[in-house]
């Protein structure tokens, strides 16, 4: 007899179905506008900051100021959103986000000391890591199991739809304006939008868990991670491949230094990489949950880091713009396999604390990647030709060569990815 959970086998699957949750559209239109918001800021603070300090090393440092935060404070903010209201989490820290950002236009209004924008920063960072803990493990409370998948489809649907206004947006303002401070403005309002609109999220999370704050609790999200060995797999491999492929950091210097694009055209390029994800979004929305979700995976990072070489050793604008969307076309089947993997593995009293690990792994090999990139740049540069472009080339193929042998060998010590398959919960 047929399972009533599992879908037909003849009906097609319907992957705006998930929508017609309230909550769920409420909580994803303030989720895009943060973003689109959030993208306009990252595209102005990498062009700022390379234009006052002419180094790529000054670019890794912002990953450094993220990273610092997400070491002292993950394991905090796992407990806390495991044990108090978690949509109170993301709303405090959305706001608390606005200030900074009215903070960092004061600072780029004023041409304050660039180590102020380093400490505005840090506060963001450590917010950032309260509120990823909470907002990661509070969508899955928004739908049911079977459709969790779907949900976090979408959810990176309005994260890349975001990642592709921001920039393009943000290049526009800097265009026009040729001053950062504006954007840090508008991202100041679109967090406070943000902020209102997931208050009126209707589901309110009950807190189960009663532990007192000890480092018991707070070791419960690594014990956990440690001991499923899917979980732990899919983990590392994000991030060495994240760590090792990343080429976000080094973009302002092709955009300057090797295409001769402009900051318009380094807004394209970090468009590039949501549009492939767009793309894979689309077909990921039509189509049933992934059957083989573990070798999708596999190959998927496989073909991120081969087309971060192709990236690296570009040198013209539109091939290297195609080889990006190849990167976030990537890059989108793993985020997507890695979050629904997490959430559905997870008992829902311990979500906030895995979420919180989970979030520290990759997040920290976001910026870490970021200070990788830049560091190599600047190593490498007057090694090879004295020229920042020669050492950012450097650096991003050596890493999509890394990303490559980092899939043969997680393949190779985690053959329980290799024969993971249906994504659906059932």
């Amino acid at each position: 007899m047929p399972d009533p959970q599992l879908p037909h086998p003849n009906q097609k699957p319907d992957g705006y179905a998930v929508l017609r949750n309230r909550d769920l559209r409420v909580y994803l239109t303030g989720r895009l506008i943060a973003i689109i918001g959030q993208q306009m800021f990252a595209m102005a603070l990498g062009w700022e900051l390379y234009e006052r300090t002419g180094s790529a090393r000054a670019l890794g440092f912002v990953g450094l100021t993220q990273v610092v935060p997400m070491l002292v404070c993950t394991l905090p903010a796992g407990h806390f959103a495991d044990r108090y209201n978690r949509k109170r989490i993301i709303v405090l820290m959305t706001l608390i986000l606005a200030a900074v950002n009215l903070a960092l236009a004061g600072i780029s209004a004023t041409r304050a000391p660039v180590l102020l924008i380093y400490l505005c920063l840090i506060v963001s960072g450590t917010t950032k890591t309260f509120m990823w803990a909470a907002s990661a493990s509070f969508l899955p409370q928004l739908v049911e199991r079977k459709d969790l998948s779907r949900a976090v489809t979408w959810s990176s649907t309005t994260f890349q739809i975001g990642s592709i206004t921001g920039p393009a947006v943000g290049g526009i303002v800097l265009h026009f304006t040729h001053h950062a401070a504006w954007i840090y403005g508008l991202n100041a309002l679109a967090t406070v939008i943000c902020a209102l609109l997931v208050n009126q999220v209707r589901l309110h999370h009950v807190a189960v868990l009663a532990e007192k704050f000890s480092i018991k609790t707070l070791l419960t999200g690594f014990s956990f991670v440690f001991t499923n060995r899917i979980i732990l797999g899919i983990i590392t491999l994000d991030m060495f491949a994240v760590l090792l492929g990343g080429a976000t950091a080094l973009l302002p210097v092709y955009a300057k230094e090797i295409l001769h694009v402009g900051p318009y055209g380094l807004g394209m390029l970090q468009a590039a990489l949501p549009v492939g994800a767009i793309l894979c979004s689309i077909t990921l929305t039509h189509r049933p949950p992934l059957q083989k979700a573990g070798p999708a995976m596999l190959w998927a990072v496989a073909s991120f880091g081969l087309a971060t070489i192709a990236f690296g050793l570009s040198q013209q604008f539109w091939l290297s713009f195609a080889m990006l969307v190849v990167c976030g076309l990537s890059d989108n089947v793993s985020v997507v396999v890695r979050h629904t993997l997490v959430q559905l593995l997870t008992p829902n009293e311990k979500r906030g604390r895995v979420s919180a690990v989970n979030n520290l792994f990759i997040g920290t090999s976001n910026e870490l990647g970021e200070v990788e990139s830049g560091t190599v740049a600047h190593w490498f540069g007057p090694a090879l030709g004295n020229t920042i472009a020669t050492g950012a080339m450097v650096s991003v193929v050596s890493g999509g060569v890394g990303t490559v042998l980092v899939v043969l060998a997680v393949a190779w010590l985690w053959p329980e990815i290799r024969k993971y398959g249906r994504l659906d919960g059932t």
